[in-house]
């Protein structure tokens, strides 16, 4: 069993170079969890056109819980964007 799970963490990273994948790799970043891949899909060409989250599977299995959820979250379109800016005072302690 041990060696499936080895298998298949192995092959998700591989996922990108593999026949039929949808995506360019170099547009990929993997995560590994709570999903495998963040696709910024046209990135090579430095205009982000769509952001695409890819949980990649092998054989007969499901996406777990958390999985699940996070397909959910997205579908349910509760998605945003957040910048955050270190405070002054932090960078001037540092220079």
């Amino acid at each position: 069993k041990s060696r499936a799970v080895l298998s298949g963490l192995f092959s998700e990273q591989l996922a990108p170079y593999l026949p039929n994948f949808s995506f360019n790799p170099n547009e990929c970043k993997f995560l590994g969890s709570p999903v495998d891949f963040i696709v910024f899909k046209g990135s090579d060409e430095k205009n982000i056109e769509e952001v695409v989250f890819v949980e990649v599977k092998s054989g007969k299995s499901q996406l777990n819980k958390v999985e699940k959820s996070l397909k959910e979250a997205i579908k349910n379109k509760k998605v945003k964007w957040e910048e955050y800016r270190i405070p002054e005072e932090l960078l001037e302690d540092i220079n």
